[in-house]
């Protein structure tokens, strides 16, 4: 009924918490698609099983899953009860239908069962890993939320439970993206976060050259931070490097800043911009307003 772990990494496959850890069965009989994925998934260090027909839940679950990948079309007409079964049983479980072309109906039908992504086939193998990732960091994430305390700074206390963010107890107007990027820098513990560290969190992907999204949402987020409490900063920025989250009261953080700008001008005032510094800095700001707007949909 199932074949064996096709491979496994020890070594690499045993690493606490990070996506080389993850164990995934496939649900297929595509001999050509299961090769070139069971290569890719190899190469990641995964632990990795083809099932060549449906098992019962219970067996599903003594495999300690990360996630399942599961081509409907193998299961015939009983597909939808035993993904409904399924589900039901092990609502933990991740699972990623991959099959061929389908209705809409159909799709919202596999959704509303319980399973929590769709791909249509022919697909990438490359697109099925990304997917399986972005499912095993969600449950995570959210996994990490439920279990996590409240973080206190100031007068701010932010629940990851409840994916808000307070000020003397009342809730502050954050997008989602905006209470990942608190989220994000608060965890830092006083830690300055480099932009491209910040963007590759949050965003799930290397930054690209010039591309200003990190510094639009920490102005944005700072905004609300100061216009709810304006007696305390928040997020320091480190030029050049990125973003530091500390509670520290307006006075002191505004006698830093002007000893920071004292010490620029004394160094050749590197206060000043020059012209082409000032169309550096326009065009940056132009740019990431631009990808703001484009990401806004998103971040809502």
């Amino acid at each position: 009924m199932t074949a064996g772990i096709l491979s496994t990494d020890e070594g690499v496959a045993s690493s606490a918490g990070g996506a080389s850890s993850l164990r995934v069965a496939v649900l297929d009989r595509d001999s050509g698609f299961i090769q070139v994925l069971s290569k890719r998934m190899d190469r990641l260090g995964w632990e990795h099983r083809v099932l060549a027909s449906p098992v019962p839940a219970d067996a599903i679950a003594s495999m300690r899953l990360s996630a399942l990948v599961v081509d409907l079309a193998v299961l015939g007409p009983q597909a939808w009860e035993w993904l409904e079964r399924l589900c039901g049983a092990l609502p933990e479980l991740g699972i990623v239908v991959c099959t061929g072309p389908s209705t809409v109906a159909q799709r919202v039908r596999g959704l509303r069962l319980g399973a929590d992504d769709w791909i249509t086939k022919p697909c990438h193998p490359e697109e099925v890993i990304a997917r399986v990732q972005g499912l095993v960091r969600r449950r995570r994430r959210a996994s990490a939320r439920t279990e996590s305390k409240p973080v206190s700074a100031g007068e701010v206390q932010i629940r990851s439970d409840r994916f808000q963010a307070f000020v003397a107890g009342r809730s502050l107007e954050l997008t989602r993206r905006e209470f990942e990027l608190i989220e994000l820098l608060a965890g830092g513990e006083g830690r300055v976060l480099e932009r491209e560290e910040i963007y590759s969190r949050l965003w799930g992907y290397a930054m690209v050259r010039g591309d200003r999204s990190v510094d639009v949402f920490v102005r944005k987020l700072r905004q609300k931070l100061e216009k709810a409490s304006p007696d305390w900063r928040y997020i320091h920025t480190h030029f050049g490097i990125g973003y530091r989250f500390a509670a520290e009261r307006a006075d002191e953080a505004t006698q830093d800043v002007v000893a920071s700008d004292a010490k620029q001008e004394t160094s050749g005032k590197a206060g000043e911009l020059h012209p082409g510094d000032r169309d550096a800095r326009d065009q940056g700001e132009l740019d990431g307003a631009q990808h703001e707007y484009e990401l806004s949909a998103g971040a809502a």
